[in-house]
């Protein structure tokens, strides 16, 4: 490979975990032995029970969907961008792949060397963690919190990327371990283990641990008569015990039982040998843990039968949300995780309402479209779906439309009792304007972007987000297929969509104080979604749309992904990103404390910090809003 394309690659590649913890040097040096796969759209690189390559694979442009087999069909387990690294397998286990990975448009991969790429993660302990992190939790990147470079290992046995979470969530252990000193007995240890239902005791020297004793110590080392019981447990205990602070994570747990081959970890006050003993941590903790996950939770909405069960399980979402979020987890992290499961719940209404009512007469799609569309629904909001089922001979039109009536109806209603109210601008697939075959979808769609304020006066922009839960995600890509195409300098469409996106009131006066609600019954607080939120996401939509950015529709990814393709004005970008963030967060403290849907907030009840953070968040609006005037014609609609 001639320098030239290895510098090509090697600048790409530092830009992304774990890649940007080696030097220039070591990256010239995986680059000139990495291999360029070019893939057609819908082209597979390897797929389930397919023997191991000798390559992992980083996505340099386009998309690749990965897919696992769960209760005998085929799941949807990511879609990987630039960046992405996936494929590792080979680096852990012997065994065949475990997951499909297939070109989701036409894209490039480059593919690095296992034999290439391994003596540089045993040299750097950076590469090494992040690489045994992931495999150990399965999360897409647990060190980059603006979830960039994402990683997905395929030793995967769950539905989604669920246990990402699981990286940030603490871990419930014994609190009041048995310590016992290095002169005690055998027997003696022995009986107070069997009196108090424990299979360890903590050896300790001035409240300090100095090892641990567990059953297995009984049975390797007294039982076989290695040690008589007479013995002191010094002579048959673990040593150095090994320890970790408080606040551990459940995944911190399992990666450290797993690196040291322990059955047991020793809490203590600051993690280290050296201080007080306050617990213990067994691999039954961890098994207790772990039926309280994300990934528990889909297999729950799975199993369910009526909407009550459903609710339980979106319940213990909302704890789950409100739990993370007083933990700092980073919001992207959560949203990918609630999107997840909110999209289970709703594939598993479908999939209720299609037993009450029998097998469809033709194939369609459900989509979730606007909040949910985009992954960003943490709080219990109104509904918004779509129905597009495949075209049918004229004279079965009338009754197949009838059956995917039906059948929303029963859907919707179905959500409305696990908690979703119906949409009060009828963006449901309930309503026959919104369930109707691919034609008459994709006429609607031409309608909307070729003459728009003229056949278009029910246009909504909630209508561009939009994610398949149930269904042909073929029929998705039809639809995609033809926005894109729509869009291609179509400057009606962009003037309609860019006025749109300024037609929101200000969130500040000229005055740099709050716009505050001048009546009803939110006078005087701030309306955060549509002075605040709203704004950015339409923004973001619509540069995205503008610069083909293709199955990307949640807006913090899409500022991201915009300060790459539009170098420019990146800054604007990453500072638009920063704040969505921000005020979403905002939003989503008020509706847990209120139950409520969080978009209005009582600028009284902050603190000055607080007002001073929400109006800095605000200010890159302006920034958005100038370089969209810039952008794009505005002049029919203004």
């Amino acid at each position: 490979m001639s320098n030239s394309i290895a510098e090509n690659i090697a600048n790409f590649l530092k830009e992304y975990p774990p890649f940007n913890y080696l030097t220039y040097e070591e990256l010239i040096q995986v680059s000139q032995n990495i291999g360029v796969v070019n893939l057609d759209k819908h082209k597979i690189l390897f797929q389930i029970d397919d023997k191991l390559h000798d390559s992992f694979y980083v996505v340099a442009s386009g998309a690749i969907n990965l897919t696992v087999v769960a209760d005998a069909e085929e799941t949807l387990l990511n879609k990987c961008y630039a960046g992405d690294v996936f494929g590792l397998r080979p680096f852990f286990a012997k065994n065949n792949y475990m997951m499909t990975a297939k070109a989701r448009e036409d894209s490039i991969v480059y593919a690095i060397p296992i034999a290439v790429f391994k003596p540089f993660v045993a040299q750097n302990p950076q590469v090494l963690d992040f690489l045994l992190e992931s495999f150990a939790t399965n999360t897409r990147n647990p060190f980059d919190k603006e979830n960039r470079g994402k990683l997905i290992t395929d030793f995967v046995y769950t539905d989604s990327q669920a246990n990402e979470i699981q990286y940030f969530q603490n871990l419930a252990y014994n609190k009041t371990p048995l310590k016992i000193a290095a002169n005690t007995t055998v027997k003696d240890t022995a009986q107070w283990m069997t009196e108090n239902l424990l299979d360890n005791a903590i050896v300790i020297a001035q409240n300090e641990p100095i090892g641990i004793v567990t059953d297995t110590d009984f049975r390797t080392k007294i039982a076989n008569g290695r040690f008589p019981i007479t013995a002191t447990v010094d002579k048959i205990m673990s040593a150095p015990v090994i320890t970790v602070p408080e606040n551990v994570s459940v995944a911190e747990a399992q990666l450290l039982l797993l690196k040291h081959n322990v059955s047991h970890l020793c809490v203590t006050v600051d993690g280290s040998d050296k201080t007080e003993v306050k617990g213990v941590i067994s691999e039954h903790d961890l098994i207790v843990a772990q039926a309280n996950n994300p990934g528990v939770l889909i297999k729950e909405i799975k199993r369910s039968l009526s909407p009550k069960e459903l609710r339980s399980v979106r319940e213990k979402l909302t704890d789950l949300i409100q739990t993370s979020i007083a933990k700092n987890v980073p919001l992207p992290h959560i949203y990918n995780i609630t999107g997840e499961i909110i999209t289970a719940i709703i594939k598993r209404s479908v999939e209720l309402a299609i037993l009450d009512l029998g097998s469809p007469p033709s194939r369609f799609a459900w989509l979730s479209i606007g909040s949910q569309g985009r992954k960003e629904q943490l709080l219990l909001t109104d509904q918004d779906s779509i129905l597009i089922f495949e075209d049918v001979a004229p004279e079965k039109y009338r009754d197949v439309k009838d059956y995917f009536l039906k059948l929303a109806k029963r859907t919707t209603a179905i959500l409305e009792k696990v908690g979703y109210q119906f949409c009060p601008n009828g963006h449901m697939a309930s309503n026959m304007l919104w369930c109707k075959s691919l034609s008459d979808w994709i006429k609607q769609y031409n309608n909307w972007m070729k003459t728009p304020g003229e056949k278009s006066n029910d246009i909504s922009s909630i209508f561009f987000d939009y994610e398949t839960a149930f269904g042909e995600t073929k029929i998705e890509d039809t639809i995609s297929d033809l926005i894109f195409k729509n869009a291609k300098s179509n400057a009606l469409f962009f003037d309609y969509l860019g006025n749109d996106a300024l037609r929101k009131n200000p969130p500040l006066n000229f005055f740099k104080k709050f716009n505050l609600e001048e009546e009803g019954e939110h006078k005087g607080k701030f309306d955060i979604k549509n002075r605040g939120i709203m704004p950015l996401v339409d923004g973001a939509r619509l540069f995205a749309i503008n610069l083909n950015l293709r199955g990307i529709n949640n807006t913090y990814l899409r500022f991201k992904q915009l300060a790459l393709v539009d170098p420019k004005f990146s800054e604007i970008y990453l500072n638009c990103a920063e704040a969505f963030l921000i005020l979403s967060k905002f939003r989503t403290l008020e509706g847990l404390k209120n139950d409520s849907s969080g978009d209005y907030i009582n600028i009284d009840e902050l603190t000055k910090v607080e007002r001073e953070r929400l109006k800095n968040a605000l200010h890159p609006m302006r920034e958005l809003e100038e370089l969209i005037k810039d952008k794009f014609q505005l002049t029919q609609f203004s």
